[in-house]
């Protein structure tokens, strides 16, 4: 019989507090776990949250030396950031640069004599490529707390590696605007796939390309440049193509563009420059291959972009949205959507459904695993409206509404207050004598002045014995009072103090002042009985239309 390790009794530290408490990244605390045997085991946690008794952590680190290594990456950092500034991409391409020129026996490029000397100092204590990756993150984590949309967020990064699935190792993988590589090295096995990329920016895709070689992945070829304005792959066929396009860029090149090929379903509005680069992608993926595209939640419904959704779902082409949780993206709390587009290999394999995920109430960092209840494969004929709204949430919660329980309940208030409106009309007869307004009354601004009344949010009220307020608001809407309020152009501008009621005892007031409270009640049971047969009609209909309701046999 196995015993119960004992809890230990001082306390315990996550990995992410390891690498605080030792001034380097996550990722570093994850490869000495790898690398050192006798690294601390964990004492408590789960296996994706493990836990460790600080105490052992503390000896191992003093053991190990790693103060001096850690004191060596901060000062490189420090270094890197007072000599390149704001152009940190630059720092931390040179840096890989040079410690590859340095395999290749050749010069690369300049760096201040001591930054060199910090990146070849902590090279010799880790490897090449844990030097580079070490700064690259510390760069994404920089950027991510600027609030930037400059690298795509280790949560999107992660969603999409989960929703890419298992990736063969002969496939091609291409990112059109893969930044620093993120996306591109992150989905597939390491090692097998080809990976093709291209980005704007000369640093960031030089920096893409040497993490590849550094951390020993073959294969890989990013190039620089505007995919949109200057495609560097034509005729590039992949089998998976995973994009995390600018954000709000109007200046995509439409007007050089209005006739390029690639807008086979629509030519995109300058305001929709998402849907440029989504086409850009589905351009370039091979019969069976598949796209995997971050977008904004708003592309999901704009009106600029309504003609494109129609297309994509028509054809069969988009094949599952996924809304993100909230706080997945970087720079911001809304949340982002996963587009997954598929190309048909044969005419009978195009899309029926389009599956929606909706996972924005879950927590960013929890399982991605939708329950049943966040997932809706939707028909394309019920997408195919006149907004085509591609929001997740909208269709999975309509799938999961219960229409029979719905449909008995509205139905039921329906009859409910049908049978009590006719008994709110109050019974009125014939007047036998001249119309009370002929005869004497008196004016609301008179009322007001001897403090008969005040004149609250929307009508006066009365603040006596002497005036029923039901009298009183009667007559105000009688139509001698708003044809006061009407002006010869037509326009009305009600003045209650303007108007006139007729002079009657109290007693007379309180039994004009019932019926016309009736007939207030009737007026707001007629209106709710409309709304309740607009929503019994709608749900009678939706239902009897997506098989939940049927009629009775």
């Amino acid at each position: 019989m196995t015993d119960t390790p004992a809890t230990p009794a001082g306390p315990m530290v996550t990995g992410s507090e390891i690498a605080r408490l030792a001034g380097v990244t996550r990722a570093a605390v994850s490869n000495w776990r790898r690398r050192y045997d006798d690294f601390p085991v964990p004492a408590g946690g789960s296996v994706n949250s493990p836990l460790f008794a600080l105490a052992d952590v503390q000896t191992w680190l003093n053991r190990q030396r790693k103060g001096q290594d850690v004191s060596e990456e901060v000062q490189l950092w420090q270094a890197l950031r007072a000599h390149f500034g704001d152009d940190m991409v630059q720092g931390v391409a040179t840096v890989a640069h040079t410690l590859a020129a340095a395999d290749d026996a050749r010069t690369g490029d300049t760096l201040p004599d001591e930054i060199a000397r910090l990146a070849r100092a902590l090279a010799g204590s880790a490897s090449k490529g844990e030097v580079v990756e070490a700064l690259a993150e510390r760069f994404t984590d920089s950027v991510r707390r600027a609030g930037s949309d400059q690298v795509t967020s280790p949560r999107i990064v992660r969603a999409l590696r989960y929703f890419a699935g298992p990736v063969a190792s002969d496939a091609t993988i291409f990112d059109p605007a893969c930044g620093i590589g993120t996306l591109l090295l992150a989905v597939g096995p390491e090692r097998g796939p080809r990976r093709c990329g291209q980005e704007s920016d000369a640093d960031s895709a030089r920096l893409a390309q040497l993490r590849a070689r550094l951390t020993g992945r073959p294969g890989v070829e990013v190039v620089a440049g505007d995919s949109l304005r200057g495609d560097k792959w034509p005729g590039l066929q992949a089998d998976l193509v995973v994009c995390d396009p600018p954000v709000g860029d109007a200046d995509w090149g439409r007007e050089e563009l209005l006739l390029d090929s690639r807008w086979e379903l629509g030519t995109p509005s300058r305001a929709e420059g998402e849907l440029a680069w989504l086409q850009h992608a589905y351009a370039h993926t091979a019969p069976g291959g598949r796209v995997i595209m971050v977008m904004p939640a708003s592309v999901a419904y704009r009106k600029a972009g309504r003609r494109i959704r129609a297309e994509l779902v028509r054809r069969g082409v988009l094949t599952q949205v996924t809304a993100l949780p909230a706080g997945s993206a970087a720079s911001h709390a809304l949340p982002v959507h996963l587009w997954q587009l598929r190309r048909s290999s044969s005419a009978g394999d195009a899309a029926t459904s389009v599956r929606m995920i909706d996972l924005t109430t879950n927590d960013p960092d929890a399982d991605l695993e939708p329950a049943p209840e966040q997932i809706a494969d939707v028909p394309l004929i019920d997408l195919l409206d006149d907004t085509v709204d591609l929001t997740p949430g909208r269709h999975v919660e309509e799938s999961h509404r219960d229409y029979a329980t719905e449909y008995r309940a509205v139905r039921a208030e329906l009859a409910e207050q049908l049978a009590q409106l006719a008994e709110l009309l109050p019974e009125l007869v014939a007047s036998e004598g001249p119309g009370v307004l002929d005869g004497s009354s008196v004016s609301v601004a008179d009322l007001a002045r001897a403090g008969l009344l005040e004149y609250g949010d929307v009508e006066p009220v009365s603040t006596s014995e002497q005036l029923d307020t039901d009298f009183l608001q009667g007559f105000l809407r009688n139509a001698s009072n708003t044809r006061r309020s009407t002006s010869a152009s037509g326009t009305f501008r009600f003045d209650s103090k303007g108007a006139r009621i007729p002079q009657m005892d109290i007693t007379e007031q309180r039994r004009f002042g019932a019926a016309f409270r009736r007939l207030q009640e009737f007026e707001e049971r007629s209106r709710r009985i409309a709304e309740l047969s607009r929503q019994a009609a709608e749900l009678a209909r939706d239902g009897i239309g997506n098989g939940a309701l049927q009629p009775r046999k």
